[in-house]
């Protein structure tokens, strides 16, 4: 570094263009946004010749790395306003990073770890260039250092973590036209998605078919998606992955993907309980390490399939029962659902019943495979209180879950501390819209399942939430939500949690992306604070608007939160540039957990649209958590 700046140094009178200007850039460990550099280098460039001076590149350096507000924070803990002490360091980190335990062992480690300048380091200080490299590391991320790794207990049963699911996952598109895809499956995988939905289809050649049935979505075949699965199941997280079927399949075609599942996922794919005995309750994350669990109807029991372990059932077919659930439910309350799918139309044309049985056939070879996750159909709470196994779950549609939570929240709670409960869009989603899964997960909804798809607030909050435990894909549920008796209402916001107060003090923003709805890189950038949790958490705040200014906008504004249910919460920090005749224009975010927030002085790392990291763009924060 040094060695570099002396070169520069000696270089003066030497011109460089832009292209050398990056390089030197690269050289020098300065994350930059092309953009922003391209539009400082030009004001530099007085001659307008493409060329510029070593000391035009000294000033663009600065305008990029020496930000007033970081040096403004250095001097008030340096008293030469040269260098920090061990000691001034010790003082900075317990004061404002809350470094409580902090010790001359830690300063000292953050010195030799980014202090650039050898003089500087060897006498145990670290200048206001290793300060920068510091407050711009991932040690002063917002987002805590133990989060990222796989830190909560992973031995409580199934139904006590809330588990990262996908809807239709092998739609990339719209429901009704668009085509279906591997990607989806690779997609969502890789993100750490551990519950994937297979709609199963008769396909020909006996071969079954993966496609939105009764729309002009395109096929692909079962056995490429489980394919797909076993390749990249276990990139993201060791965490078990459930296959969800929706099977729509003959006996025989059902037999065909039990045979695939067979031979294409062999030792990974989960055949019987952990010690082929029967168990009283759901194993743990950890017990199904690397193991893929099949979602599907059952017929009989479990102990049943435990006794006739190593019988053939091959060709063995049985009928089971299954209560329809009523038209309303089925339909959404929404008549353009009847356009989605023929059985819904021809049903809800059938005189009006509240229930109505029918009897689907199962291939005994594809129900033997269902170990812990059996499907059943979802009647009532009192039903299932009485009825359902420990490794029976239930499946409910986004307007009957809503109706329950309203009328009936402390009942779903009871519920879901017993049984896997899995929540799907609406049908008349046929532009693959998202719900907002909180609400779901205030009730302790495990599987909360959206379409990966398609990016918006509901997914931001989904991959915020998801980025806690290590991105494992799964996270546990507050004790609030895992107790059976447990006195929680998410309506009753009287009933305080580990309440908290939170302070957020947005300071500044750095290389922000510009608009793309401007012809040059300006942004008239606006931050909005976004909390969203229980009820009585909800709450949005915005800073003002700094005009033509995307490079570093300072605003230095305070906001204050108050956290009923902590535990429940995420804050989502959005970027938008704002636009004088139509809606701001989206420019970036972040979405984390409450509980997952470090305090001090942080940067938010933002992310587009798309989830696509927007580095160096960052904002500049101080959190203060106060219980």
């Amino acid at each position: 570094w040094e060695m570099d700046w002396a070169i520069c140094k000696k270089k003066k009178g030497e011109k460089i263009n832009l292209d050398k200007t990056l390089k030197l850039l690269n050289k020098f460990d300065v994350s930059y946004d092309y953009v922003h550099v391209k539009k400082v280098f030009k004001k530099n460039d007085k001659q307008k010749s493409g060329l510029i001076t070593m000391e035009d590149f000294r000033a663009i350096y600065r305008t990029l790395l020496h930000r007033p507000e970081l040096h403004e924070l250095f001097s008030s803990y340096s008293p030469n306003k040269k260098v920090l002490t061990v000691s001034n360091l010790c003082d900075f980190l317990r004061k404002e990073q809350f470094e409580l335990d902090v010790n001359e062992a830690r300063a000292v480690s953050l010195i030799n770890k980014f202090e650039p300048i050898d003089e500087a380091r060897s006498q145990r200080e670290m200048t206001f260039e290793g300060f920068i490299r510091y407050m711009l590391s991932e040690e002063c991320s917002i987002f805590k250092q133990k989060h990222r790794t796989v830190y909560q207990d992973m031995n409580f049963p199934l139904c006590d973590y809330f588990i990262s699911s996908s809807h239709n996952t092998y739609l990339i598109q719209d429901q009704l036209v668009g085509p279906s895809h591997l990607w989806g499956y690779a997609n969502s995988l890789k993100k750490g998605c551990r519950c994937v939905e297979i709609d199963c289809w008769d396909g020909p050649n006996n071969e079954p078919v993966v496609y939105h049935g009764h729309t002009l979505t395109s096929k692909i075949t079962f056995k490429n998606v489980i394919d797909v699965v076993h390749k990249h199941a276990f990139e993201a997280s060791d965490y078990p992955v459930t296959l969800s079927l929706e099977n729509h399949c003959s006996a025989p075609q059902q037999e065909k993907m039990a045979g695939h599942l067979l031979d294409i996922l062999r030792d990974t794919l989960c055949i019987s309980t952990l010690d082929d005995s029967m168990p009283s309750e759901l194993p743990s994350p950890e017990q199904l390490k690397f193991k893929i669990l099949i979602k599907n109807k059952k017929v009989g029991t479990l102990e049943e399939t435990l006794q006739r372990r190593g019988q053939r059932c091959l060709g063995q077919i049985a009928e089971l029962e299954e209560v329809m659930e009523s038209e309303d439910d089925l339909i959404d309350e929404d008549p353009k659902a009847q356009l989605i799918k023929k059985p819904l139309a021809r049903l809800a044309s059938a005189p009006k019943k509240d229930k109505k049985d029918k009897k689907v056939k199962v291939a005994m070879l594809l129900s033997e495979l269902v170990i812990y996750t059996a499907s059943r159909s979802f009647v009532s709470f009192e039903d299932s209180k009485e009825k359902q196994k420990f490794y029976q779950n239930n499946s409910i549609g986004e307007v009957k879950g809503q109706k329950l939570i309203s009328k009936r929240a402390p009942d779903f709670i009871a519920h879901t501390t017993n049984f896997i409960t899995r929540i799907y869009p609406k049908g008349t989603r046929t532009d693959s819209s998202n719900y907002d899964p909180q609400e779901f997960w205030n009730v302790g909804c495990q599987m909360v399942a959206l379409n990966f798809q398609t990016p918006g607030v509901q997914m931001d909050l989904l991959n915020g939430k998801y980025l806690d435990n290590g991105g494992c894909g799964y996270v546990l549920k507050p004790e609030f939500l895992r107790k059976r008796d447990t006195d929680y209402n998410p309506h009753d916001v009287n009933m305080k949690f580990r309440a908290l107060t939170l302070t957020v003090r947005i300071i500044s923003g750095c290389q922000l992306p510009p608009s793309n709805l401007s012809k040059s890189n300006k942004a008239d950038p606006v931050v909005k604070i976004e909390i969203h949790g229980v009820p009585g958490d909800m709450n949005k705040q915005q800073t003002s608007v700094i005009k033509n200014n995307a490079l570093n906008p300072r605003w230095n504004e305070t906001f204050t939160f108050n956290i009923n249910v902590p535990d429940l919460a995420l804050i989502r920090f959005v970027l938008e540039d704002q636009m004088a005749l139509t809606a701001n224009d989206f420019l970036g975010q972040f979405t984390l957990p409450v509980m997952s927030l470090n305090k001090g002085y942080r940067h938010v790392p933002l992310v587009s649209k798309l989830g696509v990291t927007l580095k160096p763009a960052s904002l500049f924060v101080y959190i203060c958590i106060v219980r």
